[in-house]
């Protein structure tokens, strides 16, 4: 009788393996492309930016949310981004005793600029890929973000970036 439990562990494993190594092309394709934009920026910096280019201006606690961290992580990075005119802080609107974290101009066209330098290297990688396994990437790629509930990236879409 033939285990088939364990050709399917070593399915996992591979595929596993072979995005983790595509995770590292993608960040490094990303880190790349923010330090041509702007040195002294982190990825985690850069993050927030995205977010705030997304999802517009966001209090300290929905954009510790959005990043997944702790609000006192939030806000040593807001500081920093304030200092280097990336985003602004301001009293909220509605509630006096809320700040709202902002975009700067700065801060959107460092989004923007380094946004298209990421796909500009994605798209020379793509472009080295034979047409028929570009067709089999996308649709390995589509499943894999489906099954982690991702929102699909649109080219047309200017607010929806990904990161």
């Amino acid at each position: 009788m033939v285990d088939s439990s364990a050709g399917s562990e070593h399915d996992a494993d591979t595929m596993v393996n072979a995005l983790l190594t595509a995770s590292r092309l993608l960040v490094a394709v990303s880190a790349r492309s923010l330090a041509s934009v702007e040195e002294s920026l982190t990825l985690p910096q850069f993050r927030m930016l995205v977010a705030l280019h997304t999802r517009g201006s966001l209090s300290l606690s929905l954009l510790a949310a959005e990043l997944d961290v702790q609000p006192s992580t939030a806000m040593r990075m807001i500081d920093r981004l304030v200092i280097a005119a990336m985003v602004t802080r301001a009293p909220a609107p509605n509630d006096r005793r809320t700040s709202s974290i902002s975009l700067t101009d700065k801060g959107r066209v460092t989004v923007t600029r380094a946004t298209e330098r990421r796909r500009a290297e994605i798209a020379r990688i793509v472009d080295a890929m034979d047409p028929p396994r570009r067709e089999d990437l996308v649709r390995a790629l589509r499943a894999f973000t489906e099954a982690g509930s991702e929102p699909s990236v649109r080219a047309a879409a200017p607010r929806h970036l990904g990161w």
